[in-house]
């Protein structure tokens, strides 16, 4: 079993920028992807960026530019860097660790941009 936990969440100025967390323990040597999600009022959840056990990363075409994945393995901690904020990316944001047979999902994270 794997249990990330997600931090960093806030509220921010359009513009500004945010840094999110995503622990995870438990299982590690299990996973082979970890991945952003965020879901909006009313909106269906939607990958933001995923990272894969060798360090490739994946970017929806909607997402690229402006939110960087990146990993601290010894931490086994995966970031989301969030640069120039919206309103529109105003949801809740959660983390997702996935091996073969398996998906795990945080808790989310409020991430609220103010215009």
């Amino acid at each position: 079993q794997v249990r990330p936990v997600e931090s960093g969440g806030g509220l921010v100025q359009a513009g500004g920028s945010l840094r999110l967390s995503c622990a995870a323990s438990g299982s590690i040597l299990s996973i082979y992807a970890m991945g952003w999600y965020r879901q909006a009022p009313g909106k269906q959840r939607e990958l933001v960026a995923l990272i894969t056990r060798d360090g490739s990363t994946n970017y929806p075409d909607s997402m690229k530019g402006r939110f960087t994945i990146s990993r601290d393995t010894a931490k086994n901690t995966v970031y989301l860097q969030m640069d120039s904020l919206k309103p529109e990316d105003t949801a809740i944001y959660y983390c997702r660790a996935s091996g073969s047979a398996y998906d795990y999902w945080g808790q989310g994270t409020q991430v609220t941009v103010s215009s």
